[in-house]
């Protein structure tokens, strides 16, 4: 099976001392990084999606700003593909679709930031548009969200959007993405 990694929003805003910090970015960028690196060294097709935001009143990730820059955590190397989104979801007003499927790609695994927002939607339109799709749960990060006077916590969040995603694909932790990447690898003819 062809595949393809999405590395979503891994941008310095999300960073302490960034506009809008998430919960435990770096621990979710690391493991979105040894997944990239995966990748890399076995050839496998990867993008980098960067947003920026288009509004003149952003609270972050403006265009030009160094907080829209990717993280030196899961850094973008000269040559590789990027697509620039201005949406949740990737697909959305982007070449990506274009690109996977001209690269022949069936399933493409999940990384990034923030779960309920920018992994859910392009998890959901990769569903839609017929990819199956792996979502690489602690490469993926989010932060508090509030509702009607209540704090949701992060990790509460997180997990309430993997388990509703979970019937869009399959959800697992990214050493098991690489294992499983590496059997149907050694099961090849």
């Amino acid at each position: 099976m062809k595949n393809a990694l999405l590395v979503i929003d891994i941008q310095k805003d999300y960073f302490p001392g960034g506009k809008f910090p998430l919960v435990n970015p770096l621990e979710a960028a690391k493991n979105a990084y040894m997944l990239l690196q995966c990748f890399r060294e076995h050839g496998g097709n990867h993008i980098h999606i960067q947003h920026i935001s288009l509004s003149s009143d952003a609270r972050f990730f403006v265009k030009g700003d160094s907080g829209s820059d990717i993280h030196d955590s899961a850094a973008h190397f000269e040559g590789e593909p990027i697509v620039y989104k201005h949406y949740p979801n990737s697909f959305r007003e982007t070449n990506l679709l274009e690109m996977l499927k001209e690269w022949g790609i069936e399933r493409i695994v999940i990384t990034g930031m923030m779960t309920h927002m920018c992994v859910d939607a392009t998890a959901r339109a990769a569903a839609d548009f017929g990819f199956k799709v792996i979502i690489a749960e602690d490469a993926c990060a989010t932060r508090d969200l509030e509702h009607d006077g209540s704090v949701i916590p992060a990790e509460h969040v997180h997990k309430a959007f993997l388990a509703a995603l979970k019937s869009y694909g399959q959800v697992m932790k990214s050493e098991e993405v690489i294992a499983l990447l590496a059997s149907e690898m050694n099961h090849q003819p």
